[in-house]
């Protein structure tokens, strides 16, 4: 018996697999927060809207000490997209909230010195506090500028509260800050 053709055949499919392997992986490129391609605002909906800055100027990429992986994914968007939900809630009838992120540090930070087998691993302490700076205006029902500023949120023991999100959540530190600044600047009548 001939095994030539059926090593031949058999070797074709694996270089041709292996080719589509490759260029599937080419096109999958990780996404970063830093991509020119990126959002730099949520889509207009709803009586709020959040915009930022380009994130490769935010603390949290600019100084830290694993720049790959402060850029990874689309965490902007999503802090973005959790204040939204968040104020929606809160925000009186028929007003509106216009927020510009301008800096974002995430709780935690990249120790590399800790040795190769932890150069992707986060580290949360108390000594790496989640902060955020954003510049917001506050429009009223009939047009009025009701409140406008830049605001420095920052949680600085983060660590000592207790926190309704999933541990598994990555952004979870950086959530519960924003639900306590939207709690306390959108207070309700009668809280």
């Amino acid at each position: 018996m001939n095994l030539r053709p059926v090593l031949l055949t058999f070797a074709l499919a694996l270089t041709g697999a292996t080719l589509a392997a490759a260029a599937g992986t080419a096109s999958a490129r990780i996404r970063t927060v830093t991509d020119p391609d990126a959002p730099r605002a949520l889509p207009e909906q709803g009586p709020v809207s959040v915009t930022w800055d380009d994130p490769a100027n935010f603390t949290e990429i600019r100084y830290s000490l694993n720049k790959y992986e402060s850029r990874r994914g689309d965490w902007v968007e999503q802090l973005a997209q959790h204040l939204r939900e968040r104020a929606e809630k809160r925000l009186p009838p028929g007003e509106q909230l216009q927020v510009n992120i301008t800096d974002i540090d995430r709780a935690g930070a990249y120790e590399p010195w800790r040795g190769v087998q932890f150069y992707d691993t986060r580290f949360i302490l108390d000594i790496y506090p989640p902060r955020m700076t954003f510049n917001y205006r506050r429009i009223g029902a009939r047009g009025e500028v009701v409140a406008e500023g830049e605001r420095e949120i920052r949680d600085m023991g983060y660590l000592m509260v207790s926190n309704p999100y999933f541990n598994s959540d990555t952004l979870r530190y950086e959530k519960a800050m924003i639900d306590r600044w939207v709690s306390q600047e959108l207070r309700r009548p009668g809280t």
